[in-house]
């Protein structure tokens, strides 16, 4: 049986960069999951330095925290217009 994947869904800037609004990954550390995002979308490396992060609703502090199958992870650039 496959190992459920983790859901990456991408807003504003990150959703332009990488070209699609959410994607899916294997399941690992935030810093090897966001990694793997910029080798496949070299573009998300300009904006990934400006971004927030939030797995399953709670924010990420650091990029040290592992994300386990099945988890969201919501990758939020600052917003123009407050």
């Amino acid at each position: 049986m496959a190992v459920p994947l983790v859901e990456i869904h991408l807003f504003a800037a990150a959703r332009a960069a990488v070209g699609s609004a959410s994607i899916s990954a294997a399941p690992g550390s935030l810093a090897d999951i966001l990694d793997q995002l910029e080798a496949d979308h070299p573009a998300f490396a300009a904006v990934r330095p400006r971004c927030s992060y939030l797995i399953d609703g709670t924010t990420a502090h650091g990029t040290d925290v592992d994300v386990p199958s099945g988890s969201r992870i919501d990758v939020l650039p600052p917003f123009a217009g407050g």
